[in-house]
């Protein structure tokens, strides 16, 4: 008996991945901008993107041909007992395959996957708002190009199934907002941002200042499910690592606390939400945590409690529950799934199994055994029932 049939039901898959063709930053990006957006370079045989005029090493090979195979890592973050240097599983490659760049391919990878819907996010496009946010015209230039390849190519709703996630870059609230409208008129069920800090005219401000009030009031109003993924966020290691989001697994790798950026990224974007009280304003915004790991949920829940009793009278309600309400967390497969359920509760954790990518599974309902100490309701809510009313907009 296969994993869906002992399920009875096909789950939802709250994080797969798309690679990006080569013109994705470049098809309708004017050729006069390339030099301060996105633009291609030879480097030694190589080919790189060249970002706002730096040479972006992100991934060791952007075309994404060949590629490592889905889940190469898995026996790695799983614990490593064979001892195996991820370069060693990094060597297996394989030419691209279609469903990684191809929608109506990618819907027979999900049928074999026993699937019935997946949220797609990007691979690169997560990346390269950092390395642009400076320079505000150019991340609002290179995102509105790259949304346009986005819906063109994949779509943001297919068949009611491959739901794409337009990127809000969120440096100015009036393109945020056009943005927003760009992917509710073609039918964006998620949208997806990095959980960053907005990059403003006048510098770094917080994603929850009033000055984006309009931004998440047309969010409220929509009902749309707003995902933070992990990307670069332009966390520092304050000198105890190499910055910058090259590969981990690049020569000379070694333990760090750079490996720790991404949890870090996600923990202050959403308590600084809950501390500056965004989701008292705005009730109905829904907000999924995407491959950003949970562990710190525990530890966000203290210091929640702790500010509550420090200045009594700032929450208009528990810190904790607002939380518990407006947010739903997609555990990494190798926390403790029973742990991030007992602290969110069943109906605020979403699977996602970050396929094709190397961290996640090989095939996504590996991630299934993940869940054997849940009850079939519960279980159900996670693989299932969670994502699906988050793919259906909920207006207020």
């Amino acid at each position: 008996m296969d994993v869906v049939d002992e399920l009875g039901y096909r789950p939802f898959d709250a994080d797969n991945h798309y690679y990006e063709s080569l013109d994705a930053f470049t098809r309708h990006l004017d050729p006069a901008l390339g030099p301060r957006c996105v633009q291609w370079a030879e480097i030694d045989g190589r080919r790189y993107h060249v970002v706002g005029g730096r040479v972006s090493r992100a991934v060791t090979n952007p075309t994404f041909d060949p590629i490592a195979k889905p889940g190469a890592l898995h026996s790695y973050f799983r614990g490593n007992l064979d001892g195996k240097s991820p370069l060693e599983l990094l060597k297996d490659r394989e030419p691209q395959p279609a469903a990684y760049v191809d929608r109506d391919a990618r819907l027979e990878a999900m049928d074999g996957h026993g699937l019935s819907g997946v949220w797609l996010f990007p691979t690169l496009g997560v990346l390269y708002e950092e390395l642009l946010k400076d320079d505000l015209f150019a991340v609002q230039a290179t995102f509105r190009a790259f949304n346009q390849w986005l819906d063109e190519d994949w779509g943001c709703n297919y068949r009611d199934r491959i739901y794409a996630a337009p990127y809000i870059p969120f440096g100015d609230v009036d393109n945020a907002v056009a943005e927003l409208e760009w992917a509710l008129d073609r039918g964006a069920r998620v949208i997806v941002m990095r959980p960053a800090p907005a990059w403003t005219q006048h510098g770094p401000t917080s994603p929850a200042d009033t000055m984006f009030d309009p931004f998440w009031a047309r969010v409220n109003e929509a009902g749309i499910t707003v995902v933070i993924h992990a990307g670069d966020s332009g966390y520092s290691s304050n000198g105890y690592a190499e910055d910058g989001f090259s590969s981990t697994f690049s020569g000379g790798w070694k333990p760090s606390i750079k490996a720790f950026n991404i949890e870090r990224a996600a923990y202050d974007f959403l308590i600084t939400l809950v501390l500056e009280k965004l989701f008292e304003r705005f009730p109905n915004v829904r907000m999924a945590s995407v491959e950003n790991g949970s562990e710190f949920l525990g530890d966000m829940f203290r210091k929640l409690r702790s500010s509550q009793k420090k200045m009594p009278g700032w929450f208009g309600d528990d810190p904790v529950e607002v939380f518990k309400r407006n947010v739903w967390m997609n555990p990494f497969w190798e926390d403790d799934v029973d742990e991030v359920v007992a602290l969110m509760g069943a109906d605020r954790v979403i699977f996602g199994s970050d396929w094709p990518h190397i961290e996640g599974m090989p095939q996504p309902l590996d991630f299934v055994v993940e869940l054997n100490k849940l009850d079939h309701g519960s279980r159900r809510r996670v693989l299932l029932d969670n994502a699906v009313e988050l793919t259906s907009l909920r207006p207020a």
